[in-house]
């Protein structure tokens, strides 16, 4: 009925996925003409012409059951959008489906099926119904054991979720230690998961840094021990010292002070790393309008 040429042609015409195409093919009897206006009226030429477009704003959430998390980052082009109920519950949708799953990869989510059709299909329809670009930017899946709490934390309607597992049954010692993260920004659980390369880099900034500042050969290495300290202090959850603290304690002292300790952590922050829009409003109008 149609070749591989037939959809690879498909694809170069439309920009289409190879299975949209294959399955556009499939419905319009190989004829490629027909197979394009397919794409059109399911939305997903007009999705994908926005396909380039950056999408940095949008939501975090964190959704639970049982023993199982999953945090979860939607992006959307415009923070306006992101306030939308249609794509809030998309979001929804999206967490608890795959909450509700075994998938592990991207690829395994966005084929996972919902009421209304995947959600690769849900994510085509919602960019052509809204006019941005939406897309799942990442998810992770966390369990815990039953003798383990987990302790969530949305910060400005989603801006940014934090999600601790701590030991022991202290929900409302692990949605503190959940606060604390969400305003501190730790990049790593504790000194053994930061990577030796990083450190290692950091180390050897540390030593140039100190050169440049006339210290001694010999006692470079001796300074460096405070230096680590510090900077696992900055960078690591269970070293930094807790937001709360009246006398100085860290994040760990704070949770053996408990009875507790941490196992633990996933911080997300809608956007970060990813290249912001910078179109003036003018700009935004006109991209409607050719859109």
């Amino acid at each position: 009925m149609f070749s591989a040429t037939d959809v690879k042609n498909l694809r170069e015409k439309t920009g289409a996925g190879m299975l949209d195409c294959k399955k556009a093919l499939e419905e319009c009897s190989g004829d490629i003409d027909k197979a394009i206006d397919w794409l059109r009226e399911k939305g997903i030429s007009k999705a994908l012409k926005k396909s380039d477009r950056i999408a940095a704003e949008g939501l975090a959430d964190i959704f639970i059951k049982d023993n199982k998390a999953v945090v979860l980052e939607v992006n959307s082009e415009t923070d306006f959008v992101s306030k939308n109920d249609e794509f809030k519950n998309f979001v929804k949708t999206v967490g608890e489906t795959i909450l509700n799953s075994d998938a592990k990869t991207m690829e395994e989510a966005m084929n996972l099926k919902t009421s209304n059709g995947t959600i690769n299909e849900l994510n085509i329809a919602i960019t052509a119904k809204i006019g941005e670009k939406i897309s799942i930017r990442r998810f992770e899946v966390i369990e815990k054991n039953s003798d383990e709490s987990f302790g969530a934390y949305l910060h400005m309607g989603g801006r940014i979720a934090s999600l601790v597992v701590v030991s022991g049954d202290n929900t409302e010692v692990a949605k503190e230690v959940a606060m604390h993260a969400a305003a501190m920004r730790p990049m790593y659980l504790n000194e053994s998961k930061v990577p030796s390369d990083v450190l290692e880099k950091e180390k050897n900034i540390m030593r140039e840094e100190l050169k440049n500042e006339g210290k001694p050969e010999d006692k470079i290495e001796n300074i460096l021990v405070g230096k680590v300290r510090k900077y696992y202090e900055e960078v690591c959850l269970e070293n930094q010292i807790y937001v709360k603290a009246e006398n100085k304690e860290t994040v760990g002292k704070f949770l053996s002070n408990n009875n507790s300790k941490l196992i633990n952590m996933v911080r997300f922050e809608v956007g970060e790393g990813m290249e912001k829009r910078n179109e003036n409003f003018a700009e935004e109008v006109m991209n409607q309008i050719n859109g």
